[in-house]
């Protein structure tokens, strides 16, 4: 997870911004600024609305810091307030978030993993065209997952952030955020296997 090569840093420097120093605070926003913005952008799809969010969730974090206890993992803390935020976004354009591709996978251990997407460039035409089909359904897939599943599946990607600490985001259970991913990847499969199959969409 950024910023936990040293476990209580994020808490330390949070307990100095309750102090009013500015300083502290710039460095938690220099060291989250981009996995939070990687996150929003994956989930709304739209790099000016994820840039304008990604500042939402550091000015929420600001104003709110007097409440943050050192109990509760920075990281886990301000990625929830990325979660709320951007789920307010989605609920109110009604929109559906796209993604680059699906690169959530299991290790034996069950906990997540990250995947490279698949180099393109020197593929020929054909293929390039058959791989951003492939995307384009991939990404309608995920689009049309139930709201937690589909939070659950971005959290998984960024493929640094524990089962543990996604329970605590999403405000589930360990088994719960398991089921929740096991699910979505299931229905993911199914639906690009119709699709594989018959050439036309299932749709839920």
């Amino acid at each position: 997870m950024a910023g936990t090569d040293k476990p209580d840093a994020d808490a330390e420097q949070m307990l100095k911004v309750q102090q009013g120093d500015l300083e502290a605070f710039e460095t938690l926003v220099d060291r989250y600024k981009r996995p939070i913005f990687n996150l929003i952008y994956r989930m709304l799809r739209d790099p000016d609305e994820a840039e304008d969010i990604t500042q939402k969730v550091f000015v929420q974090a600001y104003k709110a810091s007097e409440r943050y206890r050192p109990t509760a993992q920075f990281s886990t803390w301000i990625f929830t307030i990325a979660r709320n935020l951007s789920l307010n976004e989605i609920r109110r354009r009604s929109r559906k978030p796209r993604m680059e591709s699906f690169d959530g996978a299991l290790d034996p251990d069950g906990e997540p993993v990250r995947l490279e997407p698949p180099d393109v460039r020197a593929r020929p035409a054909s293929q390039m065209l058959e791989h951003h089909e492939f995307m384009d359904c991939m990404e309608r897939a995920i689009a049309e997952l139930p709201e937690n599943q589909r939070a659950a599946i971005l959290l998984c990607r960024e493929g640094e952030i524990s089962y543990e600490e996604m329970a605590k985001i999403l405000g589930c259970s360990l088994s719960a955020i398991k089921s929740l991913i096991f699910r979505a990847r299931e229905t993911i499969k199914k639906r690009m296997r119709h699709y594989q199959e018959t050439g036309q969409w299932e749709s839920p």
